[in-house]
Formats: structure tokens, C-alpha cells, sequence
């Protein structure tokens, strides 16, 4: 069976964080059995941040797993965080694993995972890292590939931060899986929005943005009595809401069509484009002046950064961005790598003084 097929519909897959007895895994897939999902998931081993919470019923969650699958004809996937619970996981026949984010910030543990893996027809999910470093979670997804595993995807689940005032559990940070999309054109790459927003009231909310950013499916945790779920309570939503959100759910489509709606987005394209020419045009232009500016700071035996002029660039520009209708936090963060680069650039200029 091939589980990571692109259609126009997204791939849902749901079901509690974790299994907690036989009777709410089985109260959940009778619910989720009469929606469109394809995978039931539940957490069998459980990793907590600090030792004494619930981890996991392990090899008696597996046996009502199975059950389960057979009652309901739903497959299930599990997490698995080293080569013992894969073990463990494929003699009990488990349909999909998936390596949660703590597992695949460590490169260590995902390669003895996938030592594990091999041999294994298995297909495997893999959730971005903690941090947010789009070449560890490309490089761990390699690892599992090279393993033989012939069905792997991608789970955006957000980035840990130490932002309290944040209204997610972890940051969206959209431009990580943008990128590993636009790496690897053909990846399945699914969005969990339960670990990010970590509110079951935001769930369907970063589903729709989801949908609109064109993921290929969604990984929503469901529990028959979210409010008293033994882990990540907060987070979880009911079969009926899970069953209302699906619903109400817009899927885009990513292609550009034919007619005048496809020729006038084209045409809006090749705008941006010119303008995107401009832009690096521009740029380096203002590079050029910076290598000016680095030889004349050499000559007078200058420093390269001056903090009076980086904090009326600050002002300035983030005045500027208002009056076009732009955020200033967004043209800061772009005047921050401008102004970077400068930097590294006049640092050359002094550089090459030294050794010469």
C-alpha cells in the first residue's frame, strides 16, 4: 500500500497523542473512521521533558493499536525515538512510523534508527527538528532514504522559542518547510498544527494557512475528552471538531490555470520578476559603495561598524517602510542581512591591508 500519493485532497491523518487505554483508542478510530482519514496516530512511547510524567503504555498500546486496525480497518502509525521501539514496532506490524523532533536533532540517533530500518519496507515520517535548520531535517530524511526505506515524508510541527509572549507552543517559521519544499520538489510534506499551536483553538487556523502553502496533508491530534487527555491536553480537539474543521477546509489549488485568471497571474509574475531584477541590481550596487566605503575607512584607520549610523538606519528605514504601507519589522529583519554583508565586505577591505 502507498501511503504518500499527491492528490487534491490532503492526507489526514489523526488521533490522540497518546494511547492511553483500549477503550479510548477504540472510542477514537469508531469516531475518525467515518471521516476522510487515513492514519490513525497515537503516541506509544511518550518522550516528556522531565522524568515522573506519562510516558507511553509501550508494548500493551501496540496490542490495542492492532486491534484496533482490525475492528476498524484504520492503519495506525507510532513515533519511535531508537532502534529498540522499531524493533518493537515492526514485529507488531505497524503501518507508518515517524521520528518525533527531539529524535531528529541528533543525527547519532537518527542513523542508528535507520540502521534499524533496514531491510524495512516501512514508510517513515519525519518531523523537523527543534531548532530551525532546514538542512538538519533534509539531512535526517537522507539518512532514512539511504536506510532503503522507499516512502518517507516530512512533518512540519514548528520550532522551539524562548518567546514567552508568542501565541504558539512552537513557531510556524513557514520559511523552513517553504524551503525543504523547494529542495525537494517531490517530497510529501504534511503540517501538524496541534504541536504548533499547542491551542486547540488555533488548530484551524494554521490548517487553513497549511492548505494555502500547498502541504500535502495534515497531522491533527483527536480525543474523544480532549480536557482530560494524560498528555497535551491544551492542544488536542474532538472527533466533531476535527469533522467541522475538515469541512470548512478551502483546498487552493498551486497550479496556474488556463484562461484569463491564468494569464493575468502570469503577467503579475513576470512584474515581480523584473522588479526582483531590480532589486538585485540594486543591491549590488550598494555593495559596490560599501567597498567604497571599507577602503576609505582603511585610510583613516576607522572601525567598520558605527552605531550611530546603523540606528538611524534603524529609524529611517522603518519610517520609511511605514509610509508604504509595509511592517518595519519586516524591512528591519531585511536591512539586518544588508547590513551584514557590508559589514563582511568592508572587513575584507581591512583584512587585505593586513596582509599586505
Amino acid at each position: 500500500m502507498s501511503f504518500f500519493t499527491k492528490t487534491e485532497e490532503p492526507f489526514i491523518i489523526a488521533g490522540p497523542c497518546s494511547a492511553e487505554t483500549h477503550e479510548q483508542v477504540f472510542e477514537t478510530a469508531q469516531a475518525l473512521k467515518t471521516l476522510s482519514v487515513k492514519l490513525f496516530r497515537a503516541g506509544v512511547w511518550k518522550p516528556r521533558t522531565k522524568p515522573g510524567s506519562f510516558e507511553g503504555n509501550g508494548i500493551d498500546a501496540l496490542e490495542w493499536l492492532l486491534d484496533m486496525r482490525q475492528e476498524f480497518q484504520l492503519p495506525f502509525t507510532v513515533e519511535v525515538a531508537e532502534p529498540k521501539h522499531v524493533e518493537a514496532a515492526l514485529k507488531y506490524g505497524v503501518d507508518v512510523l515517524w521520528l518525533g523532533a527531539r529524535t531528529t536533532v541528533n543525527p547519532f540517533q537518527v542513523q542508528q534508527i535507520a540502521d534499524a530500518l533496514k531491510g524495512s519496507k516501512v514508510p517513515v515520517m519525519v518531523k523537523n527538528p527543534v531548532n530551525p535548520d532546514v538542512d538538519l531535517w533534509e539531512g535526517a530524511i537522507e539518512r532514512i532514504e539511504r536506510a532503503g526505506v522507499g516512502e518517507v515524508a516530512a512533518i512540519h510541527r514548528g520550532f522551539s522559542t524562548y518567546q514567552t509572549s508568542s501565541i504558539y507552543r512552537n513557531q510556524p517559521n513557514w520559511s523552513i518547510p517553504i524551503e525543504l519544499k523547494r529542495r525537494r520538489q517531490d517530497l510529501f510534506i504534511i503540517c501538524d498544527p496541534s504541536h504548533i499551536s499547542g491551542n486547540r483553538t488555533l488548530v484551524k487556523d494554521i490548517a487553513q494557512k497549511a492548505m494555502a502553502l500547498c502541504f500535502d496533508g495534515l497531522m491533527i491530534e483527536t480525543h474523544p475528552q480532549p480536557e482530560k487527555a494524560w498528555t497535551d491536553a491544551a492542544q488536542q480537539i474532538t472527533p466533531q471538531t476535527l469533522k467541522e474543521i475538515l469541512c470548512e477546509l478551502v483546498i487552493r489549488k498551486h497550479v496556474v490555470e488556463n484562461g484569463i485568471h491564468g494569464a493575468q497571474i502570469e503577467n503579475l509574475r513576470q512584474q515581480m520578476d523584473s522588479i526582483d531584477a531590480e532589486i538585485i541590481y540594486l543591491l549590488g550596487r550598494r555593495m559596490d559603495f560599501s567597498d567604497q566605503m571599507g577602503l576609505l575607512k582603511k585610510e583613516q584607520n576607522m572601525t567598520v561598524y558605527s552605531p550611530e549610523r546603523w540606528r538611524e538606519i534603524v529609524e529611517t528605514r522603518s519610517e520609511q517602510a511605514m509610509k508604504q504601507q509595509l511592517s518595519p519589522e519586516f524591512i528591519l529583519s531585511l536591512y539586518e542581512k544588508i547590513h551584514h554583508e557590508s559589514i563582511q565586505r568592508q572587513l575584507k577591505q581591512l583584512e587585505q591591508g593586513e596582509k599586505n
